[in-house]
């Protein structure tokens, strides 16, 4: 019964291919370079990752509620210039 007690090598599990956001189609600079801190989360410990999501979401947080730098627009109050 000596080959029920040894412990047997665990099978290795596929590892899905890591998602690349070079073909993400993003255009905006800020959300890019947000998105680009993802590439090394692989190489983070578990442990960490919560605290990367959560610096990734604020950081894409704060670029959703500044102002766009080329807006186009001279004011930002929607009822200006209307009559």
């Amino acid at each position: 019964m000596t080959e029920l007690t040894e412990p047997r090598p665990a099978a290795a599990q596929p590892s899905p291919d890591w998602p690349g956001t070079d073909g993400a189609g993003v255009t905006d600079p800020v959300v890019a370079h947000a998105l680009a801190r993802l590439e090394a989360l692989p190489q983070v410990p578990v442990a960490e990752h919560e605290t990367v999501y959560n610096e990734l979401h604020d950081e894409l947080l704060a670029a959703l509620n500044s102002e766009p730098a080329d807006s186009g627009h001279g004011s930002s109050d929607p009822t200006d210039g209307a009559a």
